[in-house]
């Protein structure tokens, strides 16, 4: 028998000058899992962006040699487009070219779903155990009765958001997707909970119902 190919994890960019903020950052971005490359400055980042070898961007914006937004706008001036998110201590407009501005401190768990939510699902495993721990304590048999339950509403749950997106209902597609979300958090359905909020602000978009569906089928094939 051929062995089963295990895909690698997402390669991701951090830029951060502040060691104590990037260690916590480091930390809380391996468990997704992900490879991360540490630049500390502006200039090694730019190095490190321009291979194109990285699923996504994390800069922050204040950095000793320079700002965060202006090597985004020369990273896209050379034609890269690997999604970005901004980290700021002083967010205020949302630069241009991030998908998301990202208030520092944040949660960790905070960190992994805004990143879940930019990359592929088939890119992150269904379940993120570390924030799904935190959420019960660390009570590994009240998070597997919970996600029991979870995944015994999920199927109605994933046929009636596909039927009301479908039928152009927007205010009922989104009533349940709200409902789905706490549980999402709950049980650390990140790349779920990712797909939920993305298709919650936009029920009629195609690729975000299919999406939806994708994260869905995933955690429910492994049941």
């Amino acid at each position: 028998m051929l062995a089963s190919i295990v895909p690698l994890p997402p390669r991701l960019l951090l830029l951060e000058d502040d060691p104590a903020s990037a260690a916590a950052l480091q930390a809380g971005l391996l468990p997704l899992p992900a490879a991360v490359d540490l630049a500390t400055n502006v200039a090694d980042a730019d190095a490190l962006a321009t291979r194109g070898t990285h699923a996504l961007w994390l800069f922050d914006l204040q950095l000793p040699d320079g700002r965060g937004d202006e090597l985004l706008a020369r990273l896209r001036d050379r034609g890269l487009h690997t999604p970005a998110l901004a980290l700021s201590a002083d967010p205020d407009a949302m630069p241009r070219g991030f998908q998301r501005i990202l208030a520092k401190p944040l949660a960790l768990a905070e960190l992994r779903a805004a990143v879940a939510a930019l990359l592929p699902p088939e890119q992150l495993p269904p379940w993120d155990e570390v924030a799904a721990l935190a959420a019960v304590a660390g009570q590994a048999a009240a998070l597997q009765t919970l996600r029991h339950l979870f995944l015994e509403e999920l199927p109605d749950q994933r046929r009636q958001v596909v039927q009301a997106c479908r039928a152009g209902d927007e205010a009922g597609a989104r009533a349940i997707l709200h409902r789905l979300k706490g549980g999402c958090g709950f049980v650390g359905a990140l790349p779920l909970l990712a797909a939920v909020r993305s298709l919650h602000a936009a029920p009629l978009d195609a690729p975000a119902l299919l999406r939806f569906e994708a994260c869905c089928d995933r955690l429910l094939g492994g049941a």
